[in-house]
């Protein structure tokens, strides 16, 4: 049974890797994760979050709206600052997420459903903001550490 767990946490931890090597490849620096989203993400990106589970209108409603989406593919412009900068949130809170339960689908379930803490509001609604992020990660690091969030 461990031996499951643990081939099945390696397969979690690699497709979360890949998707955060998919978007700002294989050996990026914090540094160079800044330079990207100062530069603007290619909009393919929103693709690669579809991927890894998110539906269509979560994505609009944290990252970009998809009439922006649009406009944006029209005009081969990349993402903005600001949403690549929400790009970037999403796909780190997927990962720890991720990590946490060692399953994706449980992370996203997580993600998903409303919790008593923040008002019965789901932890994905407060990834709109820098600060709402803030309190979603700890509240995984929390669970990370064994205290019932």
């Amino acid at each position: 049974m461990a031996t499951v767990a643990r081939a099945t946490a390696h397969k979690t931890s690699a497709a979360r890797e890949r998707l955060f090597e998919t978007i700002f490849g294989k050996h990026s620096s914090q540094f160079q994760v800044a330079e990207r989203v100062e530069s603007g993400l290619p909009v393919k990106v929103i693709d690669d979050l579809r991927d890894a589970g998110l539906t269509f209108g979560e994505v609009h409603t944290l990252v970009l709206p998809a009439r922006t989406l649009k406009h944006r593919k029209q005009k081969r412009q990349p993402l903005s600052i600001e949403e690549s900068d929400r790009m970037v949130r999403l796909t780190r809170i997927l990962s720890l997420a991720d990590e946490v339960f060692a399953n994706h689908e449980k992370a996203l379930g997580w993600l998903r459903a409303k919790n008593h803490q923040l008002d019965g509001r789901a932890p994905l609604d407060l990834l709109r903001s820098e600060a709402g992020g803030d309190v979603v990660r700890q509240m995984l690091h929390q669970l990370d550490e064994g205290i019932y969030v």
